[in-house]
């Protein structure tokens, strides 16, 4: 039993396929920003060239900067999208609440940037963090809304009993309260990868990467692996609550749908300031949270 939670949070559906299926996702991002903006792009190696040259290189730590804090952080990003994950994943961890466990283990990377960039002894990094937690507080609000739809259709948080009423009564995505849940779901899962027009805390033109400007060598490339995992991990999340599950053969054509619109999101809207980013999640995605909820209320 020991040795197949481990097998499962280090091979499979874990640590090891994750990130490896996470960068193979990054590579197809850069590739297709690429070809938006007339570019060749880079080879398919070159994601995990990159990860393995971070590997290779020196973990510096900035002077009078809390050592435990600026290499703990990187660490806690990465497991809890690890263990989040291997969840989603594999039916055997099914449990009562498991979808409330979900959003916290959701909530650990922005916390993890924000304990990063505090800890950086670093006035830029520390508007990153700033900028995060700003963020983070923005998005999560109508992010939570977009998830109460899929719960009230199905009057359970367990994700089994979700996926459940999505066999018996069809994807919840193909009503009016599941689209608008989608649409905030989708917005709010561009935010939580850091992905223009919300890549506010890293704005490198601005601040110069924020809170990961200090990191490098094998911290640096925790924050990468967090955030490529995450690019295949979001997703699937969406398809599960909104989209019927994975169990079919078609979940790779609604992957391909989801991730599409996202990198379309990303080249095709310049990067908001954090007050326009505010304003966008709490008054319009907020209102139509509050709509969607009223109307699953009413089963439409």
């Amino acid at each position: 039993m020991i040795l197949k939670a481990l097998f499962n949070f280090l091979i499979f559906p874990g640590f090891l396929f994750m990130v490896l299926f996470g960068l193979f996702l990054t590579w197809i991002d850069r590739k297709v920003t690429a070809r938006i903006q007339w570019r060749k792009g880079p080879p398919i190696y070159q994601p995990y060239a990159d990860a393995l040259k971070l590997l290779l290189k020196e973990t510096l730590v900035p002077n009078g900067a809390p050592k435990f804090l600026f290499l703990f952080s990187p660490l806690l990003g990465l497991v809890g999208v690890i263990i989040a994950g291997v969840i989603l994943l594999s039916s055997q961890f099914s449990f009562t609440g498991d979808l409330i466990v979900i959003i916290y283990l959701f909530a650990l990377p922005p916390i993890a940037i924000i304990i990063g960039g505090s800890s950086s002894k670093n006035p830029l990094s520390a508007v990153g963090a700033s900028r995060e937690m700003t963020l983070y507080f923005g998005y999560e609000l109508p992010f939570l809304l977009a998830l109460l739809v899929p719960v009230i259709k199905s009057g359970s948080i367990k994700i089994s009993q979700i996926l459940l009423y999505q066999e018996n009564f069809g994807p919840i995505l193909y009503s009016l309260s599941g689209v608008l849940a989608f649409i905030i779901a989708l917005f709010s899962v561009q935010a939580k990868l850091g992905f223009v027009p919300f890549d506010i805390p890293e704005a490198e033109q601005e601040i110069m990467a924020g809170p990961l400007l200090e990191y490098s060598g094998v911290s640096l490339l925790f924050f990468k692996l967090m955030r490529a995992a995450l690019l295949f991990l979001l997703p699937i999340f969406l398809i599960i609550l909104f989209w019927g599950g994975i169990k079919t053969p078609w979940v790779i054509l609604k992957f391909l749908f989801i991730l599409v619109l996202l990198i379309l999101l990303k080249n095709t809207n310049p990067r908001l300031r954090i007050d326009q980013a505010l304003k966008f999640f709490w008054i319009i995605l907020g209102l139509l949270g509050v709509v969607a909820v009223i109307l699953a209320f009413n089963r439409l």
